[in-house]
């Protein structure tokens, strides 16, 4: 077990409040793809600070659509060093992934690199850095992302080797697609919808030790409502 998540149980167990940031792109951003639906930031507000009783927390979302590692890197002072974060949560990838656009080619390592290089900002304000791979995508129907699973692997990678805790999103996509598209989880090719965010807020959940608190509706909800999407897909 990292040692950050350690940190994080212990602080999730004391009542001195917490500062949450989620950043990256669209799929944090949660806009338009979820239909009107909570994205899964939205989620673990409710489950943080209602279902856990943390009221005096803060979770702040700070994700803009169609950005880059780059971009981030390059506002990290307000999308969050000027939070003054307890936890930074990063999904990105899916648009440093692509070879369509406007935006340079980048190859897995240089990505790497800047993930990195986030990672280090967010220790040095102090914070527990959490980082998520990119859900998996519908390939055939968003050729220009072929190389997603890539870009995942080198968020693992970052992971592995500064001991950060992971929550892989890609992984649990595939598994719900049996290794292919995660039918009823996705809004388009690439954006995950509302069931999307409801497994996504539950994998973190689970990852941060917190899905199962006691007489959670949140967690009952989500798991509902994937399970009807699974049906439906």
């Amino acid at each position: 077990m990292p040692e950050d998540l350690t940190s994080l149980q212990h602080a999730l167990g004391s009542s001195d409040p917490l500062n949450w940031v989620f950043t990256g792109d669209s799929i944090t951003h949660g806009l338009v793809h979820t239909q009107g639906a909570r994205n899964y930031v939205d989620h673990l507000h409710e489950l943080i600070r209602g279902d856990l009783g943390r009221a005096r927390d803060a979770v702040i979302n700070t994700a803009n659509s169609g950005w880059r590692i780059v971009q981030l890197l390059e506002d990290f002072s307000r999308r969050v060093a000027t939070w003054r974060p307890d936890i930074v949560s990063l999904m990105i990838g899916t648009n440093d992934c692509s070879t369509g656009g406007v935006f340079p080619i980048i190859e897995p390592a240089e990505f790497a690199a800047s993930v990195t290089e986030f990672v280090g900002r967010v220790r040095e304000l102090g914070a527990v850095p959490v980082l998520q791979t990119q859900p998996a995508v519908d390939v055939a129907n968003a050729p220009e992302r072929a190389r997603i699973a890539d870009f995942a692997q080198a968020v693992r990678d970052v992971a592995a080797t500064e001991d950060i805790v992971l929550i892989d999103q890609f992984a649990r996509f595939e598994q719900l697609g049996g290794g292919g598209v995660p039918w009823g989880m996705l809004n388009d090719p690439f954006h995950p919808n509302a069931a999307g965010h409801a497994v996504m807020a539950l994998e973190i959940a689970d990852v941060l030790g917190i899905r199962a608190a006691a007489g959670s509706r949140v967690v009952a909800d989500l798991e509902a409502q994937v399970a009807v999407a699974r049906r439906v897909g």
